[in-house]
């Protein structure tokens, strides 16, 4: 599509846009007396408007029903987790065995790395990008340390070439081959927190396997803005967290994806609890464990309700809405928030992330050359919920559901004006 700089034009995209009518389905804090332009939801989306009736029936059954509520809810609470468990597989390409809601991402990703992370004498390495989430990084260190290994000669930090920001394909995989034989697991974030790169997940599993090392991917910032295709990529377990493009409210219920070639393979180490346990014999309360098959046999507690709820609102909106309008309305939302951008110069500022479609998702890291702060300060004070991220890129991004074309038209004018008075 032919972009234009105007604000008629904003305005006949949203026309246009199919998506439109979804705006309505979220709150959205005010400035001033009107809506914020917020495009920070790769950090917290936004709260659904049906949350607060979801959480509500939980309280009144709660209420009405006491324990039995686990059983006699409206959601019975003692499979609570299943009802997340169609939306999820959609959402991240996934056999519905292959997922599960469950506990933080952080917390996923270290249960499913004592699974998956099986050092030897001779195959002990985790190859990763540098400037992971820091999450992502006191993981891996600390699993290594765990098992005995020295970071410093056990962890491969992929970095991008000089004068570049982000990673190519073939330096990943080369960098894979290059340490096959010492290998054990490749783990790389979906979308990069940082440059907002989409990384070519099939690419890198293919790779990983090939050298015989395991693929692993924290898809905080992937799901629910990307395209993802975890079982037929061969992906061997993947973790996420929910709060951010899932809308599911401040430190939400995180999810994990283990595809169905592990699911029942039980001899597989776990750190188990009783969730995991198989269903029909778990309230007998026996010694020796007996994971249920698929991915939650990896399950640790029972399900937190009260956050799932805010959790299944929001999954509702992505069933209705459909994953191939969100993906064509992001691709188009972002790209013209890049064009108006660039129209501006490069003078103060560089666009970080990937230009092409399929390698980014929703959000432009624009790394400030000058007065980088000073900026971000002036775009909050216009009522612009951006993100800073140090030491100097503005995070920005567009999500399909809830932002608008004349959103992006009026952030590029108060970003222009910031840039002129900085």
């Amino acid at each position: 599509m032919k972009f234009e700089n105007s604000l008629a034009f904003a305005h006949t995209l949203d026309r246009q846009d199919p998506l439109r009518t979804y705006r309505k389905s979220f709150r959205i804090p005010r400035h001033s007396g009107r809506p914020v332009i917020y495009f920070t939801g790769n950090s917290l989306g936004l709260q659904p408007v049906g949350a607060a009736a979801f959480v509500k029936q939980e309280l009144n059954d709660w209420a009405r029903l006491g324990v039995d509520g686990h059983l006699h809810a409206k959601r019975p609470w003692l499979h609570y987790h299943k009802f997340f468990t169609r939306n999820l597989a959609k959402l991240t390409g996934a056999k519905p065995h292959e997922v599960v809601a469950m506990n933080q991402l952080t917390v996923n990703l270290h249960l499913l790395m004592v699974s998956f992370y099986r050092p030897t004498a001779t195959r002990f390495k985790i190859l990763s990008e540098a400037g992971a989430f820091s999450s992502d990084m006191y993981a891996i260190e600390s699993q290594l340390r765990f098992h005995g290994y020295d970071p410093a000669r056990a962890w491969i930090e992929l970095r991008p070439r000089p004068g570049e920001y982000t990673l190519r394909t073939d330096d990943i995989v080369k960098a894979i081959e290059d340490n096959g034989p010492s290998l054990a697991l490749v783990l790389f974030s979906g979308v990069q927190y940082y440059t907002g790169q989409f990384f070519n997940i099939p690419a890198i599993t293919r790779a990983a396997h090939a050298v015989g090392a395991v693929a692993g991917f924290d898809l905080a910032h992937a799901v629910g803005n990307v395209p993802l295709n975890l079982h037929d990529d061969d992906v061997d377990f993947a973790v996420w967290c929910s709060y951010k493009y899932l809308n599911s409210g401040p430190g939400s219920v995180a999810g994990a994806f283990v595809h169905e070639r592990h699911g029942r393979n039980f001899s597989l180490p776990r750190f188990a609890g009783w969730w995991g346990h198989e269903e029909a014999e778990r309230f007998k309360m026996r010694r020796g464990f007996k994971a249920m098959a698929g991915a939650e046999g990896w399950q640790v507690s029972n399900f937190p309700v009260l956050a799932g709820a805010a959790q299944l609102a929001a999954l509702e909106i992505f069933n209705k809405a459909g994953l191939k309008p969100l993906r064509r309305k992001s691709i188009l939302l972002t790209g013209y928030l890049e064009y108006l951008l660039k129209e501006m110069g490069e003078k103060n500022f560089c666009i970080i992330t990937p230009s092409g479609a399929d390698e980014r998702g929703c959000q432009l890291s624009v790394l400030m050359k000058r007065k980088g702060r000073e900026v971000y300060r002036k775009l909050l004070k216009s009522g612009v919920m951006a993100d800073w991220r140090e030491p100097d890129v503005i995070r920005l991004a567009p999500v399909p559901l809830y932002n608008t074309f004349e959103e992006v038209y009026r952030f590029a004018k108060i970003f222009r004006n910031a840039l002129k008075t900085s």
